[in-house]
């Protein structure tokens, strides 16, 4: 198909779980593929852009490692800028790597080996599975240890120095957690990159691939995003989830504020997380949220960008030790914040509950932490951009914290589990009445309706009887009416003259 196109076009490899392939493109050829008829879509090849003891206390960590529950055995996929060997990553008595397996797909560069040159896969990875190694011990005040602190992590590199790569190689790193899932049990694959919302996550090749992941038995988790703050299109925050946590099948998590203590009870919506519905689809968005601001976790090495390029995430040593060079600033951990950080918060909790119960489906593992999720955020909070000083204010709404509140201990005690699929509902919008509901023909296959009632999963305080989550009596997070109509208006369009993935037909009716 793509050689009848003639000599110009250039194609740069296929990404089978999609059924697409990936080519070079003029503007004229981008053009001609789109009206052939074997296509079913074409799309640009776009750019991806990018204190842990605290979080694991608040999001209950700690009471699954009493129980015996710490991840093992357990392969949690991160697609990122690659992951760096450190001590924390390494098994209790540092004889071997829990990074059980690397491969860079960082397209047309050379020197990218999995070693981590941004700094926030190592980060990341920490926050799933570091064990603690560099903060434990006499001298040290605090162990940050992340989540499943014994899980096996595969390293799958797809952001370069400067924190971006492409959908493409994207894919090739998700195929590849699917090939390698039965080799190193990879259950949980962590998307902590995204890419604005262009057209329908029916159409869109990473949704797709995400999708490819589900399908093969992967939990994929991912960043909702840090545009809460965006008022561009005049929405407040609303309808900023990126891709491919637009995707219904995803577990997709919204980021909270710990205030520093390790108790939930202070906590709030950090007020960067982006917010739902999703653009084009009208998907509810975020699934769930979790600890993602000032996490402190490890740093691949002093020379990464991040921790170059912005001092602020640097730490002194006194953070976590009380003896030794204590003004000196850290080596061995720095603090970032946003959806990101939230995002490998719940990954780890998946591989908790799969560690405790290997037969667990993805539905399943999602279903049971929003169904456990705490629904006591305060439902109004305010935050402070600390670079500007502007004041921005979030409600706790559907749309903003989700189903709510991780809750680890909570999620291991759960026995209802669902039967069928657990996709995210989505907003339906009645012009008549002025109200927006979440469409109940996407929670039938949820199972009981007893158990998974939208009062039950998402809490009272967001659903207002028959599913209305925004009318005249609510007040949809202050959203003005011009931003509201933007939000369930006209989709953006293709770009052209970019490289592309094409789609092929038949491969877009799974929905």
């Amino acid at each position: 198909m793509v050689a009848q196109l003639g000599a110009s076009v250039q194609l740069k490899g296929y990404l089978h779980s999609i059924k697409a392939a990936h080519v070079a493109l003029s503007q004229k050829d981008t053009l001609a593929l789109d009206k052939n008829s074997s296509v079913v879509y074409v799309t640009p090849n776009r750019t991806l852009m990018r204190t842990l003891d605290v979080t694991t206390q608040t999001v209950g960590a700690n009471t699954a490692w009493s129980l015996g529950f710490d991840g093992t055995g357990v392969g949690v996929a991160v697609v990122d800028s690659g992951i760096t060997l450190v001590n924390d990553l390494k098994s209790a008595d540092q004889s071997t790597s829990r990074i059980v397996y690397t491969q860079s797909f960082i397209s047309g560069e050379t020197g990218y080996n999995g070693t981590d040159l941004y700094g926030h896969g190592t980060h990341v990875a920490g926050i799933i599975g570091s064990n603690g190694f560099n903060s434990t011990g006499p001298g040290f005040s605090r162990t940050l240890k992340g989540v499943a602190p014994n899980v096996n992590l595969i390293n799958l590199q797809v952001l370069d120095a400067n924190g971006s790569g492409l959908e493409s190689d994207v894919i090739n790193a998700i195929e590849a957690a699917i090939q390698l899932k039965s080799t190193y049990n990879i259950r949980v694959l962590n998307l902590s990159a995204g890419t604005p919302v262009y057209e329908s996550y029916t159409l869109d090749p990473l949704c797709q691939a995400v999708e490819a992941a589900y399908q093969a038995g992967i939990v994929v988790v991912a960043a909702a995003g840090n545009d809460g703050r965006d008022n561009s299109m005049g929405t407040s925050g609303y309808a900023t989830i990126g891709s491919p946590a637009n995707d219904p099948y995803v577990i997709t998590v919204g980021s909270t504020n710990t205030m520093g203590t390790p108790s939930p009870n202070d906590d709030v919506i950090a007020t960067y997380s982006s917010k739902g519905p999703t653009l084009i689809d009208y998907i509810v968005k975020p699934d769930l949220v979790a600890p993602g601001n000032g996490i402190v976790s490890l740093l691949a090495s002093p020379t990464v960008t991040l921790f170059t390029s912005e001092p602020q995430t640097q730490i002194l040593n006194s953070y976590y030790e009380t003896s030794g060079q204590l003004n000196q600033v850290s080596t061995n951990y720095f603090q970032l914040s946003g959806t990101s950080m939230s995002t490998p918060v719940v990954s780890g909790a998946a591989a908790l509950l799969i560690q405790q119960n290997p037969s667990l489906n993805p539905d399943q593992v999602k279903a049971t932490l929003m169904l456990t999720a705490s629904k006591n955020l305060p439902q109004y909070s305010s935050g402070t951009d600390s670079v500007t000083g502007a004041t921005f204010i979030d409600q706790s709404d559907i749309f903003t914290v989700g189903a709510g509140y991780l809750n680890i201990p909570a999620a291991l005690a759960n026995t209802a589990l669902v039967t069928m699929p657990a996709l995210s509902p989505t907003a339906v919008y009645n012009s008549a009445t002025q109200e927006v509901t979440i469409d109940q023909n996407f929670l039938i296959s949820w199972g009981n309706p007893a158990v998974w009632a939208t009062s039950v999963v998402w809490g009272d305080s967001v659903v207002w009887g028959d599913s209305v989550v925004w009318g005249d009596s609510v007040v949809w997070g202050d959203c003005a009416m011009a931003g509201f109509s933007v939000v369930w208006g006209d989709s953006v369009n293709l770009s052209a003259g970019l490289p592309a993935l094409a789609t092929s037909a038949g491969t877009s009716d799974k929905k």
